[in-house]
């Protein structure tokens, strides 16, 4: 039977999972789904994911693609996978991908949202999804004003966690938006690449200048001046979505992936 490569749209809440990447005695996204495609092809199978989500990271479109050699139609794998996968894992759809596509390696993008919720009445049904930023107030127009100069090819040292394999910080950043939409504040940063704890750090040490704790000067000479030891909060994970992956060929309907995670609005 012919090799054929399957790419996967996938949704999940990463509250009780250790992140993306398969570890030993840990649950992870990956080896959920690995374990499920392994018994249905009777075969160890290797997911391969766009993006390594950490610990307690959300996820409103990863990207995945796996081989297999079975007669089971590409389109059909999100439903089976659905059925045996638990409730807080979701395969938003399937579709073959050429051989010589990669989950990782073909995409142009990543995008990421991170959401504070800045109430001082706190909120059961917010709190699984945004960070509880209440006791200062936060200017988006402040922290918009301290992204700016990001957007460019960078060295982001400053946000680069120290038990990272990776040899370098640099960092194609293609767009930063900060926003404030009545008790939330949401902030987005899309990139060719993240490293490892780097939108965390980076909205820890943001909300300091939203606060009027650390001036917009200050925080730009901390990045720019790779002043990592200066760095020392990062923002709590259950506020981090990866929201969704860009390619140049992809074979999915734009809402399947483009923009899945829902925004809280209260006034509705």
């Amino acid at each position: 039977m012919q090799t054929k490569r399957v790419a996967l749209v996938i949704q999940y809440v990463g509250t009780k999972f250790s992140g993306w990447q398969r570890q030993l005695n840990h649950r992870t996204v990956q080896a959920e789904i690995e374990d499920v495609l392994s018994e249905v092809l009777q075969e160890p199978t290797i997911l391969h994911g766009a993006g390594r989500t950490d610990t307690g990271v959300h996820a409103a479109a990863q990207v995945a693609h796996f081989n297999h050699r079975s007669y089971i139609p590409a389109e059909r794998w999100s439903s089976i996978l659905n059925s045996r996968l638990p409730e807080d894992i979701s395969i938003r759809a399937s579709a073959e991908v050429p051989l010589n596509w990669h989950a990782r390696f073909s995409a142009s993008w990543r995008r990421y949202r991170y959401s504070l919720y800045t109430d001082p009445c706190p909120n059961l049904f917010v709190k699984p999804y945004s960070w509880h930023y209440y006791k200062f107030p936060l200017s988006a127009s402040l922290m918009q004003e301290a992204l700016d100069p990001l957007l460019g090819r960078h060295h982001l040292t400053a946000f680069h966690r120290a038990q990272s394999s990776r040899k370098d910080s640099w960092v194609d950043v293609q767009d930063v938006q900060c926003r404030r939409r009545d008790a939330f504040v949401e902030i987005e940063i899309q990139a060719n690449g993240f490293l490892y704890g780097m939108v965390r750090l980076l909205v820890g040490l943001l909300v300091e200048v939203g606060s009027a704790k650390r001036s917009v000067q200050n925080f730009r000479t901390i990045w720019m001046e790779e002043q990592r030891e200066l760095v020392k909060y990062a923002a709590p994970a259950k506020g981090l979505c990866l929201l969704r992956v860009g390619y140049l060929d992809f074979p999915f309907d734009q809402r399947v992936w483009f923009d899945t995670q829902p925004l809280f609005n209260f006034n509705n």
